[in-house]
């Protein structure tokens, strides 16, 4: 596609649009795998299984791009051109179905023939990095929102949503728990970074936010027992929150009662247990009679500071990804992540957060570090895509 004329990112001021995306596809589970792999790319989606659909999607929705399939229905994917035709449609239209399908080339010819921009064929079957290459010219544009967005927008509009990390048991090298990590997903903006909506808990609603979470948390809990088994969760909550008032009996109020339970972990700040150790170790002794395990996350070069901490009520230590990125080859990375070690030694278990190549991951398992967490074993994921992929994640270092 000639880059000039290709469809970029509207802004508004300062607000950036993202592309809006409809799929058009009669098998309902091609359409959900589209679209989650959209989602994941940034774009703002909409669908439809029939070619009635479509007239009232373009007037409603707008979309820049529709991508359509209805493979070995070929009147049915006619008639979606002539509606598209109908409703003069601006946007690009990408075909996608099998390699050297007679009816998928005429489609395309139709399209060009009746004034639609054909973007090339896309064949099948494919997966996220072909369709990713496919999109690469409508990909949104990494812009910052601006003005920053608060907890309550984000509440009110139901923007938020949790995406899980596996973390990763160093010996057995099964998953053995998850982080789970906030997101946006903005109906303009497209999916927000953290850094521009991350919350101040002096914000009057972090308090809402952070039930959010735990709810959030303990609802997906409940879908991953029936889907794959249970597991231990994380999520992050600020000091603040778990040492306010009613924090420990709106926990408690929130944590299931089921039998397969096996607890929650609430991962603090390293910079807020340096700030005050003695009210992060008092949050610690309480929450475990809450069945919950309070999590250091983040610890980095600060770490001597702790050193002649004979008591240590925290159920785990994550250490800061600036130590674990390229340790294989730098000895004075793992110096660090020894001393650390050695600290925790009996006390703590310990999470290598950052491990990204099978080089650092061979590293901090020969350091002695429990468990990993980072790119290497998988990216944070939606609920629906973590718990399609936890039952069968296993990898091999040899």
């Amino acid at each position: 596609m000639d880059k000039e004329n290709a469809v970029k990112p509207v802004r508004f001021g300062q607000r950036k649009v993202v592309p809006r995306v409809c799929v058009a596809d009669s098998k309902k589970h091609i359409r959900s795998f589209l679209c989650e792999a959209l989602q994941e790319l940034g774009f703002t989606i909409c669908e439809c299984a029939h070619s009635a659909e479509v007239t009232g999607v373009i007037n409603a929705e707008i979309p820049d791009l529709l991508l359509l399939g209805f493979a070995g229905e070929g009147m049915e994917a006619v008639r979606v051109l002539q509606r598209l035709a109908g409703e003069r449609f601006g946007g690009r239209v990408l075909l996608f179905g099998p390699p050297h399908s007679h009816a998928l080339l005429a489609l395309a010819t139709l399209g060009a023939q009746l004034g639609l921009h054909m973007l090339p064929v896309l064949a099948t079957p494919f997966g996220e990095l072909e369709l990713q290459a496919s999109l690469a010219d409508f990909v949104p544009l990494p812009a910052a929102p601006r003005p920053r967005l608060d907890a309550a927008e984000a509440l009110h509009n139901s923007w938020i949503e949790v995406w899980y990390q596996p973390k990763i048991n160093t010996r057995s090298l099964r998953v053995g728990g998850a982080e789970g990590l906030v997101r946006i997903r903005h109906p303009h903006w497209g999916m927000v970074s953290p850094s521009c909506f991350k919350a101040d808990d002096r914000d009057p609603h972090y308090g809402a936010l952070s039930e959010f979470l735990i709810n959030q948390a303990v609802a997906d809990w409940h879908c991953f027992v029936s889907e794959c088994g249970p597991i231990e969760l994380a999520i992050n909550l600020p000091l603040s929150f778990l040492t306010s008032d009613g924090a420990l009996k709106t926990i408690e109020e929130l944590l299931p009662r089921h039998p397969a339970f096996p607890g929650l972990i609430i991962e603090i700040d390293g910079t807020e247990l340096l700030r005050d150790f003695k009210l992060a170790r008092d949050a610690a002794h309480w929450l475990k009679f809450h069945n919950v395990g309070l999590s250091v996350d983040g610890l980095g070069a600060e770490w001597p500071s702790l050193l002649g901490q004979e008591e240590w009520p925290f159920f785990e230590l994550k250490v800061d990804r600036k130590f674990i990125g390229g340790c294989a080859g730098d000895g004075l990375k793992r110096a660090a992540c020894s001393g650390i070690l050695k600290m925790s030694e009996g006390k703590t278990r310990t999470v290598a957060e950052g491990a990204e190549t099978r080089a650092d991951f061979l590293a901090v398992r020969e350091l002695g570090f429990d468990m990993a967490q980072g790119c290497y074993f998988g990216k944070p994921m939606n609920r629906r895509k973590f718990a399609r992929h936890i039952a069968d994640t296993r990898f091999t270092t040899g």
